[in-house]
């Protein structure tokens, strides 16, 4: 059958509805998943139209998934985490959605204590095992959507659950029935799709999902969650793999839209981002990211990460404040007590940090030739420069205009006589075996010394 589509607003074939595939072995795409080699990148050179949706946005997942893998946060911890994520997000929500535990009477003490905030968003909403109990608990809590965990390889089918691809949508498809009961709308969590069957049992059970939200009169939302972070962004690259062909497929043969559907990844294989931003390009509304990108084994979509794909994609914040990145960095790292890997982008302590003198003799001249960008004025964090054996008269230079924050008409060239005497003893420094970088500290000591103390440190006490 023939019929005009609302989408491409082109005659498309829309006769044939995939049907569930109940095999009785598991399809684990041994050739392209063999457990002793490195996973697979088939091509079948079929492209997918981009489809970007006119709004897009982020959800997060910092205080359920995130959590999972962190020293558990005290409530205190998460009502900050969550203005922070408000205040970031700015006016518009671009950080539509947070998520949060509700089993233990910490969980259920944190989500009062935000909900009493009433701030506008991100929307308060919940994670559970999916049973009765639980959603009678979602909706005392005044929470109107929840997700649910819903795994959809045959990995986790017949691997994890012992079950039938048949025993498992019946089950999926019960538990949403359970939570229409409740009046919650349910989030489905489709885990290990990058290994999932999509047409044997992926678009069968979201066509499924989909018929149950048409006869109850509630939405349906569908989380794609890339379990494993085998997905990839590439054109024409082989389904179960396929980022594109995922979120494409999930449109197109199941008349699932854009608004509810949601991709969720992580970064086993450092694509966490750009299979984030392709998930936004080819139709998905929502991408589900972490502060920092903690979580589950090496981490989530890193949350501020997508702040700057958004911006990148739409030319403008939308009302987003970067700055508060470098605050939530200084709040895990000062309060929270998390570690940050020094060279992560944009919250990591080198992230606009150079050790090299030539380096930083371009940032002396003009910093954009070697800054990103206006790192000062987007997230409060002024490049710098670190003194070690490699940075030169321009380096020493750069760092003291920088640290002692000095204006144009006082500020140091590499040629001055400061300049050079320090050079001179950070040379003599290395000279006799040093091996690490100068601290703040010390070249500071040292400067007071050289100028008898009129150049006056303007950081904490020495």
């Amino acid at each position: 059958m023939l019929e005009v589509s609302s989408k491409t607003n082109l005659l498309e074939y829309r006769s044939y509805k995939y049907s569930l595939q109940d095999v009785e072995e598991p399809n684990l795409y041994r050739d392209i998943y063999g457990y002793d080699t490195v996973p697979k990148v088939p091509f079948n050179h079929r492209r997918v139209p981009m489809n970007m949706p006119e709004d897009i946005w982020i959800t997060d997942t910092s205080l359920r998934d995130g959590q999972q893998s962190v020293e558990p946060y005290t409530v205190d911890q998460v009502v900050q985490i969550y203005k922070f994520l408000s205040k970031l997000g700015g006016p518009f929500g671009i950080i539509r959605q947070t998520e949060f535990f509700v089993y233990s009477k910490k969980d259920r003490e944190a989500i009062e204590k935000c909900m009493e905030l009433d701030l506008p968003f991100p929307e308060i909403t919940s994670w559970i095992r999916a049973s009765k109990e639980d959603f009678k608990l979602v909706k005392s809590l005044g929470i109107k959507e929840t997700g649910m965990l819903m795994s959809c390889s045959d990995y986790h089918i017949f691997k994890k659950m012992k079950m039938t691809r048949r025993q498992a949508m019946d089950l999926y498809l019960g538990t949403v029935k359970d939570a229409f009961d409740a009046g919650v709308v349910p989030r489905c969590h489709l885990e290990d799709i990058t290994r999932a069957d999509f047409y044997g049992f992926v678009v069968p059970l979201v066509n499924e999902l989909q018929n149950l939200a048409k006869e109850a009169g509630i939405p349906v939302k569908i989380r794609a969650c890339d379990t494993m972070g085998f997905g990839v962004p590439y054109t024409e690259v082989a389904l179960p793999r396929s980022v594109p062909g995922i979120i494409y497929g999930l449109q197109h043969y199941t008349d699932l839209p854009s608004e509810m559907l949601e991709w969720h990844g992580h970064n086993d294989f450092y694509k966490a981002v750009a299979n984030a931003a392709t998930a936004w390009l080819y139709g998905a509304c929502a991408v589900n990211c972490s502060l920092l990108g903690i979580g589950e084994r090496t981490g989530n979509v890193p949350l501020e990460a997508m702040i700057f794909e958004y911006a990148s994609l739409r030319g403008s914040l939308d009302g987003v404040d970067p700055t508060v990145i470098t605050e939530i960095a200084d709040y895990f790292t000062n309060e929270i007590g998390y570690n940050i890997p020094v060279m992560t982008p944009f919250v990591g302590e080198n992230f606009n940090v150079t050790k090299a003198g030539i380096h930083a003799d371009g940032l002396l001249k003009d910093e954009e030739i070697y800054n990103i960008f206006n790192t000062k004025k987007l997230l409060n964090r002024p490049a710098t420069v670190q003194i070690s054996k490699t940075s030169g008269l321009a380096g020493i230079a750069y760092w003291i205009n920088e640290a002692y924050h000095l204006p144009p008409e006082k500020a140091y060239s590499k040629k001055d006589p400061l300049i050079i005497a320090l050079k001179e003893w950070v040379d003599q420094e290395y000279e006799d075996g040093r091996q690490s970088v100068l601290s703040n500290h010390e070249l500071a000591h040292k400067i007071s010394e050289l100028t008898h103390g009129e150049l006056k440190w303007p950081g904490r006490n020495l």
